[in-house]
């Protein structure tokens, strides 16, 4: 029991890293242009992959869990624009 809330708690954290990765490289990178937009979309890449853990943890984190999902959607769309921005 103690792993699955370790595990737990290392998926929200996964979540909210890739979510302050995005949008602290987002707003230092939406200016530049990248040719490949390598960063950009790994980015979005691992911010999916932490949306799909967030779906798929319990529902019982007092609400916080919805919050990180909404928060990595979020991301997720404004990786997209920075990547259309910089086209």
């Amino acid at each position: 029991m103690e792993e699955h809330v370790i595990m737990q708690h290392s998926k929200l954290r996964l979540g909210t890293f890739a979510l302050l990765f995005a949008l602290f490289f987002g707003a230092i990178g939406a200016g530049t242009v990248l040719a490949a937009q390598t960063y950009m979309v790994n980015a979005r890449s691992d911010l999916r992959s932490a949306l799909n853990n967030l779906e798929d943890a319990q529902t019982n984190k007092g609400g916080h869990r919805v919050n990180a999902i909404n928060l990595v959607k979020q991301a997720i769309n404004e990786v997209n624009l920075g990547i259309q921005y910089a086209q």
